[in-house]
């Protein structure tokens, strides 16, 4: 038996895997809250290194935990195509988001030994550690580190909100590889995702062709001030640090609202203060927002109001602003032979397909600076995402999966 046109993925078999991911780090009723190198992750990742050697894959684990099954091709000096995605989420998160990317490319896998195609490339799989940031700040850390965005030392040093560091917690759970984390020679990298968005199931479409991300701007900043006590205390003497984190939050939400017609967002994610406790003012707080907009340009001007945002509400709340982190995701980064294969694929097979813009971070965005990089969405149920009640069924997940295997042999074998 060969790879013909008309092969299809084993929808049955990938479902399956996904049911059983979904036992793993339950939540709320229907999701999961596995977050990144907790003992739920360690049982996710054992479980599916065993997948992968169980499919012939050779697996090796590099010194941020990113997981790689490598299935050999017909010529192994050949630079290899890469499928990948995450196995971590949100700590209300749902069974699909990442979790669907990693285990369709075990699923190409699957359906090549199946027709026992062996391509001319070798096909590497990833989970990629920390995708979500929801433990450890800032998200897609290990992704990025593997094309050289950070420094392994410094993701090694993050720490989380219980106080755990992330090499620690690496150490602990077994997946402190010796593999350097450190892109070599890839030919290219897939990942499929749910969309996360409401359009490809509103429309009723069964593909999203992603063509790039919309650009998105975000920050990290710590406001310094000093306790006091919150009764004596006059307020021209008040230095505290959680009300100048909570003014500029506010003040980047009216950003979003201001350029709201036009698709614009921002979002004000995170704010921690210490002590954070009645009777007592906050010397220090930290906080995260991140602004996006389709058009670059005002996604530019978005950022620079963030910016501004944050020494205005320092001074309002007679405190000190330290921006401790900044990043920038998106644009047109997306490889344009790719999107048109990915393009030709599905209108082979006959599936309603549409063009369309990812609005969220992926772990694909870091690895387009490196090598040929697309994206392919399935649609979920009215969009809802990061919540336990995301939800996709297998007729919203085979269309997507069918074009990802074309779309992989058809590089993995020029």
């Amino acid at each position: 038996m060969t790879f013909s046109a008309d092969q299809r993925a084993n929808i049955d078999r990938y479902w399956s895997t996904i049911e059983s991911s979904a036992e793993i780090g339950k939540g709320r009723t229907g999701g999961l809250s596995r977050l990144t190198l907790t003992d739920d992750d360690r049982r996710m990742r054992d479980l599916f290194v065993n997948w992968c050697r169980e499919a012939g894959l050779s697996v090796e684990i590099d010194e941020l935990g990113n997981i790689f099954g490598r299935r050999e091709g017909r010529d192994p000096t050949l630079a290899p195509v890469m499928i990948g995605s995450h196995l971590d989420t949100q700590i209300n998160g749902g069974r699909f988001d990442g979790i669907a990317g990693v285990l369709a490319g075990l699923e190409v896998v699957r359906s090549l030994n199946d027709c026992g195609h062996v391509t001319k490339r070798p096909i590497v799989i990833v989970d990629w550690t920390n995708e979500e940031g929801a433990r450890f700040s800032p998200p897609m850390v290990a992704s990025g580190c593997f094309v050289g965005a950070y420094e392994v030392d410094w993701v090694k040093q993050l720490v989380s909100d219980d106080g755990a560091r992330f090499g620690d917690e690496l150490h602990r759970i077994g997946y402190d590889g010796h593999k350097p984390c450190k892109a070599g020679d890839i030919d290219a990298y897939f990942e499929l995702h749910i969309e996360q968005g409401p359009i490809l199931d509103l429309e009723k479409r069964d593909v999203g062709v992603v063509t790039g991300g919309y650009p998105s701007y975000g920050m990290r900043v710590r406001f310094n001030g000093r306790t006091a006590h919150t009764g004596p205390t006059p307020m021209d003497l008040r230095h505290n640090a959680l009300i100048a984190g909570a003014r500029w939050l506010t003040a980047v939400d009216d950003i979003g609202w201001d350029f709201a017609v036009g698709d614009g967002k921002a979002t004000g994610a995170r704010l921690a203060a210490w002590p954070n406790k009645p009777g007592i003012l906050s010397d220090t707080a930290q906080a995260i927002c991140d602004v996006r907009h389709p058009d670059p340009a005002t996604a530019r001007v978005m950022a620079e109001k963030m910016r501004r945002a944050v020494f205005e509400s320092a001074a309002r709340a007679g405190c000190e602003a330290e921006i401790e982190d900044e990043w920038f995701w998106g644009g047109d980064i997306f490889d344009g032979e790719m999107v048109g294969q990915i393009r030709a694929e599905a209108k082979r097979m006959n599936y309603n397909w549409r063009d369309i813009q990812s609005q969220a971070g992926h772990d694909a965005y870091f690895l387009a600076r490196h090598c040929p990089t697309a994206m392919i969405f399935t649609p979920c149920k009215g969009g809802i995402t990061h919540n336990n009640e995301e939800s996709c069924d297998p007729s919203d997940l085979a269309p997507g999966l069918n074009v990802l295997l074309h779309s992989v042999v058809a590089r993995a074998d020029r």
